[in-house]
């Protein structure tokens, strides 16, 4: 006996419902799941392995199309209990209570084989989708930060997958910090939240390079960039001293520095801005100190120095050889131009800073003069003291000499 529920027409019916039930997704991911249910309820009999095949089938469609693994568990379960009411071995309940018994159990394990054959099928779909978006983001950030030029036709286009758009210039941050950065760390998740909001125009593309954080970022104008750096710089340790940065969450990732390059326009200019953040990091890690942001911008000088190495070792070497000489060698000298170099020439700023009395360091900057021939306080002869003492630095002179 057929019941009219169980008609091609009635099944088609069922299915309907059970698509608007489950948010109105695809009802043709049901497959054969409904005239299959009804056959196996009434022979009692188990869903075979090519009929499981098929729903895992549907669980990858279902994945590739974007369909939300619990809209489609309901799609297939609603259709379930729709279908019971109007299969015959209910509908015969009141002459046959045990062939309800095994119907619902035949049923349920039925449905329960589907659903979880459905769900592998989705999940390894996801999977598959998951591992493939990674390598084309990854591909993507390679061929725009360090791909040549034959890489950058099509960056544009795809660009836009990754939230950015290329139009507009583009600035380039990189983060080094003493714990390694990765794509599925924790930590990068954190910064990347961090910096959800800044005044660039379009998302950042937060990526991770060599251990080391990266992100891109439309910067139209300086605040652009200042408010990622702001982000960063608030979610990373040891910044503020304020109660508001002490409630924040800051990531745990050690000592760090960051790299800022400036906005470029196009695939290429992001490569440059990027070539500009590393060589910051660079040019700070070789000048030492405390300063934690370098901005490429600020380094204009440092950056031409260290593109004419030759040049610059044989100012440093004819202008503060003789300072080998000095007593206690050339380092208290050095630190003592430093300080009066970044200090204006003031000396009671500088002598201050190094804990020496005015009177001691006016007898370093004379000692100074007297083995350079050249005087810290004339402004020609300063500029060029200040000069080599930057390529010392710079150069690691005169330990590398």
């Amino acid at each position: 006996m057929t019941s009219p529920g169980t008609t091609a027409a009635g099944l088609d019916a069922i299915a309907a419902k059970a698509a608007h039930d489950a948010g109105g997704i695809d009802a043709e991911l049901l497959g054969d799941f409904l005239p299959v249910l009804a056959a196996a309820v009434g022979t009692g009999t188990r869903l075979r392995r090519t009929e499981l095949a098929g729903y895992r089938d549907s669980g990858r469609r279902a994945a590739a199309r974007g369909v939300a693994l619990r809209a489609l568990v309901d799609l297939y379960l609603s259709a379930a209990w729709r279908l019971w009411r109007h299969l015959p071995e209910v509908q015969r309940a009141a002459q046959d209570p045990a062939a309800v018994v095994l119907a619902g159990e035949v049923m349920l394990r039925a449905a329960d084989d589907a659903v979880a054959v459905l769900t592998e099928g989705y999940q390894l779909a996801r999977r598959d989708l998951v591992r493939a978006q990674a390598a084309a983001r990854r591909e993507f950030v390679d061929d725009l930060l360090l791909g040549g030029a034959q890489a950058l036709s099509g960056l544009v286009d795809r660009a836009a997958l990754f939230g950015l758009s290329l139009a507009g210039p583009h600035a380039v941050v990189v983060v080094q910090a003493d714990k390694p950065f990765t794509d599925s760390s924790p930590l990068t998740g954190l910064l990347e939240r961090s910096i959800q909001g800044s005044k660039a125009d379009a998302d950042a593309l937060v990526t991770t390079k060599e251990g080391a954080l990266v992100v891109i970022f439309a910067a139209p104008d300086r605040n652009a960039i200042d408010e990622v750096i702001k982000g960063l710089t608030r979610s990373l340790p040891g910044v503020s001293l304020d109660r508001a940065a002490k409630l924040r969450r800051t990531a745990p990732v050690g000592d760090w520095r960051i790299g800022v390059g400036q906005g470029h326009q196009g695939p290429s200019g992001v490569r440059l801005s990027f070539e500009q953040a590393q060589e910051a990091l660079e040019l700070g890690a070789r000048l030492g100190g405390n300063e934690r942001v370098l901005n490429a911008a600020d380094l204009l000088v440092q950056r031409v120095l260290v593109r004419d190495e030759s040049a610059m070792r044989e100012l440093l070497e004819g202008v503060l050889t003789p300072l080998l000489d000095a007593r206690g060698g050339a380092e208290p000298l050095l630190r003592t131009l430093e300080a009066y170099f970044a200090a204006g020439g003031n000396a009671s700023l500088s002598a201050r800073s190094l804990h020496l009395s005015v009177r001691a360091l006016t007898y370093r900057l004379e000692k100074i003069a007297q083995l350079t021939g050249r005087d810290p306080a004339d402004p020609a002869q300063r500029f060029e003291l200040q000069t080599a003492v930057l390529g010392a630095r710079l150069l690691h002179w005169p330990e590398k000499s």
